[in-house]
């Protein structure tokens, strides 16, 4: 037989007219390609035809008689000889999509077939209005914080995120549905920085689905503070390598070593700058802000006579 009209229409083969019109209405709605941004447009236009094709052929007795004795190439083909009741000269003609959903859903022009003079209207009407005619709320945003490590924001990172939410079917039941969702952090993104899936949040009978919004929260280092653009470390140096010099040695959150000499005379709250090496700059691909280095000079808790002497000697005072 070919395509199965009935099990398109989801109604077995001794649906009555109005079994027809239930699976139609509640079948189109679902599928009409307006209300299903998310999915392949050419896949909705074409789960939609087909429905309307199901119900063209099904609601006309002299279709629905020649589909169920000859089937449907046959019926569209004209193949096959009149049963009994059907006129000789009956020719398929298969109908609009769009002027069977007006005529459900308004927006017709009044006259058989005719098609729909503001079908964009009807279809909003319908699809974003409750029974009362008042336009569908839609339900608040769902914010969640997502913390992330200072080298997820520096190197970037992919995050799956499981969630679960839920939304209403297609006979308007609630439901809990299961999702992965993928996160595509980017080097750079500071604090605060929101990410947003439309329509991944709760949804109520009546209403249009919230956002999903995920919050970037940045966690503790063990070494790096963020400033900005910059990274800012505290390094402890003693009396002893302030005077006289030191080479620090660091981990960069790429895992890269740095080796930084430190030659000038370090006074307490002294700061090194070191350029392009701290985080990089979101919005200028390629770029970095400064790694900022500041010294905590520790002095000793005390000195012995012979050390003074030494001291004074070394800097120049008798």
């Amino acid at each position: 037989m070919g395509v199965d009209y009935y099990n398109i229409l989801k109604v077995n083969r001794n649906a009555t007219e109005e079994d027809l019109k239930k699976s139609y209405k509640r079948l189109a709605m679902r599928w009409h390609p307006d209300k299903n941004p998310d999915l392949k447009k050419r896949e909705a236009e074409a789960k939609f035809k087909q429905i309307s094709e199901a119900y063209d052929v099904l609601s006309d007795p002299q279709k629905r008689q020649i589909y169920d004795t000859y089937g449907e190439e046959a019926l569209k083909d004209n193949i096959p000889p009149p049963p009994s009741g059907v006129s000789t000269h009956y020719r398929y003609h298969p109908r609009d999509a769009d002027d069977i959903f007006a005529e459900f859903f308004g927006g017709s022009d009044g006259i058989g077939g005719g098609r729909s003079r503001a079908f964009g209207e009807s279809f909003s009407k319908h699809f974003h209005s409750d029974s009362a005619g008042q336009p569908h709320r839609k339900i608040p945003p769902v914010e969640k914080n997502l913390p992330t490590s200072l080298e997820e924001l520096y190197s970037g990172s992919k995050r799956k995120m499981k969630i679960s939410r839920t939304v209403i079917d297609a006979y308007s039941k609630p439901t809990t549905v299961e999702e992965i969702l993928i996160i595509d952090i980017k080097p750079g993104w500071k604090k605060g920085t929101k990410i947003t899936f439309p329509k991944k949040g709760n949804q109520d009978p009546g209403t249009i689905a919230g956002d999903l919004i995920f919050l970037v929260d940045e966690k503790p280092h063990a070494v790096y503070t963020r400033d900005g653009n910059d990274l800012l470390v505290n390094q402890k140096i003693s009396l002893l390598d302030a005077l006289t010099g030191k080479t620090l040695n660091l981990t960069t959150l790429d895992g890269r070593h740095l080796t930084i000499p430190v030659i000038n005379i370090v006074k307490p709250g002294d700061e090194m700058v070191i350029e392009n090496e701290g985080m990089p700059i979101s919005k200028e691909p390629g770029k970095k802000g400064n790694l900022r280095i500041k010294f905590d000079v520790k002095f000793p808790s005390k000195l012995t006579a012979e050390q003074k002497s030494d001291l004074r000697r070394a800097l120049g005072r008798s």
